[in-house]
């Protein structure tokens, strides 16, 4: 339609109303208007004509600006053109027509383009997953134990919020991945199994040493007993460590059988010198003192300063009276285990990986909570009451949960 034509040129009106639309050189009847006059009677099919080419209009800037697939917009066009040759309305019809024609044309391109941006989609995600791949492929020859359980994580999750490629490609590289974490899994099984097995071994030959030696605490050829309970205390080191609590437990009573001897040695050596009466009076002096100074002491170097002052005061006083050594020694272990405690207190504190388990567990629990929320609320807009009373119940398990893994987490941050 040129400039100087309005849609009106396009048709006529009868004197009986009929309207009539000029299109490929013939006319056709789209109407009659009863009543009214020949002027109302166009205007009313003009009008239509307007509707249909702001339609067309409309499908140009969407195809234009790729609103809809390719498709769904050959669909739409081929409507359009369906609506333009059966309207019963006054207007260059041809033309919109001719705009419908050269929009299907602009449809070739574009599904080329989306070809192009999904071919290099696919191969952005295979790059990605390749790269995980050979990843996850050098975690399972190494011997990163806590790391590559925890790397290994975060791989998976990566992989799986990636968008699947042809299936042939994605199973190849899933069992690529899968297999290197399977390898992983097994050898970190079979290292601590292996450890496990070392240190049951290990506990099995400090109990038979710790058999050799209780007969020897009572033994008074001081020589000969040294003698024995040296050569068992590098039999003990060579054997290695057992679980820690159980090697804990395990020297304590080599050790105590061990000082049961040499005390006893100590004293006979010693008994004929008063001197021990008197190292005894100074020994319970400096524990009397230390007991004092240490009281509200909380700062661990200054602590152990004055633990190692102590020590090395004790020490030097020499030995004691048989009778009174194992209270002496319980207090003096006594001392030495609250210096240890508030080092174990401070180690606790500023423990890197237990702070992050902990504030892993805080998030772990706040994300569930706010899942749980939003299934709350699509159970409420949807009226299911029991879904309502069934998400309101696990909000409440996890709060309590979550008010429990924060008291753990700020005792990190004292």
């Amino acid at each position: 339609m040129s400039e100087a034509q309005a849609p009106s040129d396009f048709g006529r009106v009868d004197p009986d109303g009929t309207v009539y639309v000029i299109t490929g050189g013939t006319e056709r009847s789209v109407g009659q208007i009863p009543d009214s006059t020949p002027e109302e009677a166009m205007a009313f099919y003009v009008r239509r004509f307007e509707n249909l080419a702001a339609e067309v209009t409309l499908l140009e800037t969407r195809v234009g600006a790729q609103a809809m697939s390719p498709e769904e917009a050959k669909s739409a066009i081929a409507t359009a053109k369906s609506n333009v040759a059966e309207a019963n309305a006054v207007g260059d019809l041809e033309s919109l027509t001719t705009r419908l024609d050269a929009l299907s044309e602009t449809l070739p391109a574009q599904i080329e383009a989306r070809k192009a941006a999904r071919a290099e989609q696919n191969a952005a995600t295979v790059a990605s997953k390749e790269a995980m791949v050979v990843e996850a492929e050098t975690l399972s020859q190494g011997n990163d134990w806590r790391g590559g359980v925890d790397r290994f994580r975060v791989l998976l999750d990566e992989w799986k919020a990636l968008p699947r490629v042809d299936r042939a490609t994605d199973n190849e590289l899933w069992h690529r991945f899968s297999s290197a974490r399977t390898q992983y899994t097994r050898r970190r099984k079979a290292h601590f199994s292996e450890l496990n097995s070392k240190r049951d071994d290990a506990k099995a030959v400090k109990e038979a040493i710790i058999a050799e030696a209780e007969p020897l605490a009572d033994s008074t050829d001081w020589g000969a007993t040294s003698a024995a309970f040296r050569d068992l205390m590098q039999r003990w080191k060579a054997a290695g460590s057992a679980r820690r609590a159980e090697d804990d437990a395990l020297w304590s009573r080599f050790r105590a059988i061990q000082d049961q001897f040499f005390d006893a040695r100590t004293t006979a050596q010693s008994a004929v010198d008063g001197e021990q009466t008197e190292n005894l009076t100074a020994k319970q002096e400096l524990v009397a003192q230390v007991t004092k100074d240490l009281e509200g002491v909380t700062e661990v170097d200054a602590a152990k300063s004055i633990h190692r002052e102590f020590l090395a005061k004790f020490n030097e006083l020499g030995h004691v009276p048989r009778n009174a050594m194992r209270e002496l020694d319980s207090k003096v272990r006594s001392i030495g285990d609250k210096v240890a405690q508030l080092e174990a207190d401070e180690w606790r504190r500023t423990d890197p990986e237990a702070r992050k388990r902990a504030e892993d567990t805080v998030a772990m629990f706040e994300n569930q909570i706010a899942k749980l929320q939003a299934d709350l609320d699509k159970a409420e807009a949807k009226g299911d009451s029991r879904a309502v009373k069934d998400a309101a119940k696990s909000i409440e398990t996890y709060t309590s949960w979550l008010d429990q893994a924060r008291e753990t987490l700020t005792d990190f941050q004292g």
